[in-house]
């Protein structure tokens, strides 16, 4: 029997209905047909069908198009404070167990995969760096983070702060404050500079929680770098947009003969050489400050084919639907100016962050770029973001990173 109590109500229209019924957790605005009750900003609400027929309960925000992020369709849940500690627990114990040895520099809050909407939390040696996208999350971030520091304690990490990296326009849109900064609290207190030292694939990086990317480091190309390490072996690898460097180190202690990094921020590119320094591998890279969609051409233009293994890492080219167009027009820009540069035999690595150039579109374009650069692609394997990422099949947004290995024919 569904337990009594005085959440209000959003009634869905049927469209609505089979979105919830289907697994996806976001209701929008334009599938509401009706709201009964009083909707303090964050609050908790149960939505229904027309029919009055119970689909679950969420979190709501009245200025967002995502008017409500469903937690659960368990009608007798209450969401008390032991509900989200109990999501917290589950989300740590996954990434004990899929990422073992490597947990110590890893995502631990995945948003809706952990069913956890809107927040997202990376584990770096000692520090949390933490954001959050929703209202009603933001309200609730204090039970959160707690939970996150007892059961992180409970496993022998004791860590030294949250950071809050709250910079997203995603907020003003949540109607939230954006910026940054330590996460002020008794319970968790901090300590020391918001830096610190992680280990991965054998390598060693300085990252910086308040100035880095996004929260810092980007985690979900760990074992994708760990397949480019394994190809690297004498190769002559020319790595762009390498941003702190992690797949030319990759491919560096993979025992390349010569690798060159290159990025169009001087910052990225000093924190790539102060990487490879820390790892003493400045002896066999370069690094350079460029835009690669000039660089290219241009090393076409010299008419040498000085690498045998290119690897292409960009950021996200685009962050809606409405811009996939001009997006696929740049990955294919640089995927054929890439794959003219390489010999016969060559190696390729190629990948795409953004959700919106779905994985059909992404191979499209580069069929497309392998013949224009009248070339054929020979397969190695294809891969995905981290496991510690995980994707649900029910929220394609979750699924949003393509890496492809391919040998030159």
């Amino acid at each position: 029997m569904k337990q009594q109590r005085n959440f209000p109500i959003l009634v869905v229209s049927p469209k609505g209905e089979r979105t919830l019924k289907s697994g996806h957790p976001w209701v929008y605005d334009n599938v509401i047909t009706k709201q009964l009750g009083d909707f303090p900003n964050g609050c908790l609400a149960d939505v229904v069908g027309e029919k009055g027929n119970y689909l679950g309960t969420g979190l709501y925000s009245e200025k967002s198009k995502i008017r409500l992020r469903l937690l659960s369709d368990n009608a007798n849940e209450t969401f008390r404070d032991a509900f989200f500690e109990r999501r917290v627990r589950y989300a740590i114990e996954y990434r004990r167990q899929v990422m073992g040895d490597d947990f110590g520099a890893c995502r631990l809050i995945f948003g809706e995969s952990d069913g956890l909407p809107g927040v997202t939390v990376d584990l770096f040696n000692d520090l949390l760096s933490a954001e959050i996208l929703s209202f009603g999350m933001e309200q609730r971030k204090d039970v959160i983070y707690r939970a996150l520091a007892s059961v992180l304690k409970e496993c022998g990490v004791e860590i030294r702060g949250i950071f809050e990296r709250n910079e997203s326009q995603i907020r003003t849109l949540e109607g939230l404050p954006t910026g940054k900064g330590w996460y002020e609290s008794e319970s968790i207190p901090h300590s020391g500079a918001p830096v610190t030292e992680i280990t991965e694939n054998g390598i060693r990086y300085t990252v910086d929680v308040e100035n880095g990317q996004k929260t810092g480091f980007f985690l979900d190309q760990k074992y994708n770098r760990k397949a480019v390490m394994r190809l690297a072996k004498g190769k002559r690898v020319l790595d762009c947009f390498t941003h702190t460097g992690s797949f030319a180190l990759n491919a560096a202690m993979g025992g390349a003969e010569w690798v060159t990094a290159v990025d169009i921020s001087e910052t990225a590119v000093k924190m790539a050489n102060e990487n490879a320094v820390l790892n003493g591998l400045d002896g066999k890279m370069s690094f350079v400050c460029a835009d690669v969609f000039d660089l290219l051409p241009k090393l076409a233009e010299e008419g040498k084919k000085p690498y045998d293994f290119i690897i292409l890492d960009p950021p996200a080219f685009t962050k809606s639907r409405k811009t996939v167009g001009n997006a696929e027009k740049g990955y294919k820009e640089i995927n054929y100016r890439a794959l003219k540069l390489l010999p016969r035999g060559g190696y390729f690595a190629t990948c795409s962050c953004s959700h919106f150039m779905r994985n059909d579109l992404f191979v499209e374009m580069l069929k497309s770029a392998a013949a224009d650069a009248g070339v054929s692609l020979k397969q190695i394997e294809m891969r995905q973001q981290c496991p510690d990422h995980p994707i649900l099949w029910n929220v394609p947004e979750t699924d949003y990173l393509k890496f492809y290995l391919f040998q030159i024919v």
